[in-house]
């Protein structure tokens, strides 16, 4: 499969057989335009949208007619679960509910947790089962900090893992840059990319290592 880091939350996912999902797509006008990375143009099979909020929810934005999942259905041969959890510490009270998707291409199971909240339960932990590649936020504020990041990498046993949603030169949100979080982990690359190509081979087998990419817009 082929990953694509667009910026903030979003990711485009192409999978082997040309199935495309594209994960929380931004509004760059969103909150007074507080991220400035260019619009997300790539045409999906999915959207996967964590919530309803503007930086993670802009699919109208997408060209085309894009199937939106806001939890559990099946994309193609591709069957995607929905865990429900939250934005915050407080059961949602603070800001709300959030879903994490877990599904496998290629191989290789998938779990994004869009703006997770807190730490996550030992039936959600269950529910999400074996980790092969992690895409989680890690600049606080909104979301889990560096330490709870990491506390979320332990307790899935990610192999990979791949940060998003923290503080880069598009980015104006008062949340913290990626290298709080690489100072808690012991095998960081930093991936001069913003989209690489996965493989079952090339999941590290000892997790967790973790992959620091480039935005693409």
């Amino acid at each position: 499969m082929k990953i694509k880091w667009n910026g903030h939350a979003s990711f485009t996912i192409i999978a082997s057989d040309g199935t495309v999902f594209i994960t929380d797509p931004y509004d760059p006008s969103g909150y007074g335009g507080v991220l400035r990375y260019d619009p997300v143009r790539d045409k999906a099979d999915a959207v996967l949208v964590s919530h309803d909020h503007a930086d993670h929810n802009y699919v109208e934005g997408l060209p085309g007619s894009p199937q939106v999942l806001k939890g559990s259905g099946q994309v193609k041969d591709i069957q995607v679960k929905g865990i429900d959890t939250y934005h915050d510490e407080s059961h949602g009270a603070e800001r709300g509910a959030n879903t994490v998707f877990v599904f496998k291409v290629d191989g290789i199971n998938i779990c994004f947790v869009g703006d997770l909240g807190h730490q996550l339960s030992s039936e959600q932990i269950e529910a999400i089962g074996a980790v092969g590649l992690l895409l989680i936020p890690v600049g606080g504020t909104y979301t889990v900090d560096a330490e709870g990041a990491a506390k979320v990498v332990e307790s899935l046993k990610a192999r990979l893992v791949i940060p998003m949603h923290f503080k880069t030169e598009k980015c104006d949100l008062p949340v913290a840059g990626v290298n709080d979080f690489l100072t808690k982990m012991r095998n960081v690359k930093k991936i001069e990319e913003s989209e690489i190509e996965l493989s079952p081979d090339k999941v590290p087998e000892d997790g967790p290592e973790v992959w620091v990419m480039r935005h693409a817009c």
